[in-house]
């Protein structure tokens, strides 16, 4: 059985700019979201964004209302995307927004980003090469902070 990731908006939405979804489906993972998720990428669409949640993301909602003190810190994305996992009694959540990395980590949560993912691929032989997909997401709006690009490109060897 593979491991389960309850995976927020902003990852799905830098690897879509990536155009890197259907990499990042062929890793060992069983990539979950929270419904609160869904509506903010629908919310985007609706607003002419071309990221949508991808066939092998499954939505779940979660079993209790959103806890209120939460989403005085974090958005309801992030929010929820933590407390799903949680609910599910899973270790890892992907999040890139550095507010809910903490969040999660002060929970006991594992915590991998979008460029992690693109690191796992590398890792698993799907690319040679994660530099190409992080030009193309920061071409394309994403932000990752340089030196956090340097620190990662150079322990993967890049």
């Amino acid at each position: 059985m593979s491991e389960r990731i309850v995976i927020n908006s902003g990852p799905l939405i830098a690897l879509g700019k990536m155009q890197a979804l259907d990499l990042i489906a062929q890793l060992p993972y069983e990539f979950l979201c929270p419904s609160q998720v869904e509506t903010e990428i629908l919310k985007g669409t609706a607003l002419g964004y071309s990221v949508a949640i991808p066939s092998w993301v499954e939505v779940l909602p979660l079993q209790s209302p959103l806890a209120p003190f939460a989403s005085i810190a974090l958005d309801d994305g992030e929010a929820s995307v933590i407390q799903l996992a949680l609910e599910q009694k899973i270790s890892r959540v992907c999040i890139d927004e550095l507010k809910g990395r903490r969040a999660a980590l002060a929970v006991g949560l594992q915590v991998v980003g979008s460029l992690g993912l693109i690191g796992k691929a590398k890792a698993s032989g799907l690319i040679s090469a994660v530099r190409p997909f992080i030009e193309q997401a920061q071409q394309s709006g994403i932000y990752y902070d340089a030196n956090l690009v340097d620190r990662f490109l150079q322990a993967i060897g890049e």
